[in-house]
């Protein structure tokens, strides 16, 4: 049995950035301990089970956000901003009760907060690609004032209402489905031609999706690594599947099923973002044993 790892598995600049910068601060005495971050640094149970052996404390968001840093200052603690970012209310915040922030914000999200910053500066029109729960997306839609409309699937599309007095100008959560985004930047485009349309997928993101597709289209089977709670992850999965129906959704070695790989020749393996490379190793040694 022939397998193939995509070269873009696993781990993305952006999450390897933030790892490495919560490793190096908590081993850093000038840090002000303890360091606190809010939420997953990653949706990766592991890769947060590791974190929080460094010491590295995670706290809620569902909390009121003034009592949590108030309760931050009061232990002379480091707050961590998660490459997928946050709104401005929270640099507001941490600036005026003087608490040190570490920003591992991922550079391509900030790329999109800047940008619904600009459009909305400019009292557009902005629509957002993304999936209306996930940390990033929220975080670009504050960037607008909390403005935008939110697009997530084509059932959002018909219930889409532009002000047609304004400039129209659309931008992406970064590991959104380029499928999708190129079907909904197509469908505003066609109503609204002076549409502004701004490409913020990551180009990982980007090769990934797009190098998925000819492995789903060439292998038997496709097994796709991650985490039930990563957005980009779980798209993966759903990418290969429409495609290729033997396409499995796995987050650890002990998940594989034997039944799976039954007179199977090729398996072509991707992973998400948030999927760490000892993870990979594990269950592609896993599968060269079966």
């Amino acid at each position: 049995m022939k397998i193939t790892l995509s070269q873009y598995a696993g781990f993305c600049e952006g999450v390897e950035r933030a790892y490495e910068i919560i490793k190096k601060a908590s081993k850093d005495k000038k840090v002000k301990k303890p360091i606190f971050v809010f939420g997953s640094l990653v949706h990766n149970q592991d890769v947060v089970d590791r974190i929080e052996k460094l010491g590295v404390r995670k706290i809620s968001l569902t909390e009121d956000l003034n009592e949590l840093l108030d309760s931050i200052k009061k232990e002379v603690g480091t707050l961590v901003i998660t490459a997928h970012g946050m709104g401005p209310e929270i640099y507001e915040l941490t600036k005026k009760k003087k608490i040190s922030v570490i920003d591992t914000t991922c550079p391509r999200v900030m790329k999109a907060q800047r940008l619904a910053k600009i459009f909305a500066d400019r009292k557009a029109q902005i629509i957002i690609i993304g999936d209306k729960k996930h940390k990033e997306t929220k975080g670009i839609n504050e960037w607008t004032n909390s403005q935008a409309i939110l697009i997530e699937n084509k059932k959002d599309l018909k219930t889409l209402k532009l002000n047609l007095k304004k400039k129209i100008s659309i931008i992406s959560q970064t590991t959104q489905d380029q499928d999708f985004t190129e079907y909904v930047n197509n469908f505003v485009k066609k109503q609204y031609p002076s549409a502004e349309i701004m490409d913020t997928i990551c180009s990982t993101t980007h090769n990934r999706q797009t190098e998925l597709k000819n492995m789903a289209k060439s292998n038997d089977v496709i097994i796709a690594i991650g985490s039930p709670e990563s957005a980009n992850s779980t798209r993966l999965w759903e990418i290969a599947k429409r495609i290729n129906p033997k396409a499995y959704f796995i987050e650890r070695a002990s998940q594989i099923k034997k039944e799976w790989l039954r007179n199977c020749q090729t398996v072509g393996i991707t992973a998400g973002a948030s999927t760490p490379g000892w993870i990979i190793d594990e269950i592609m040694e896993n599968l060269k044993n079966l």
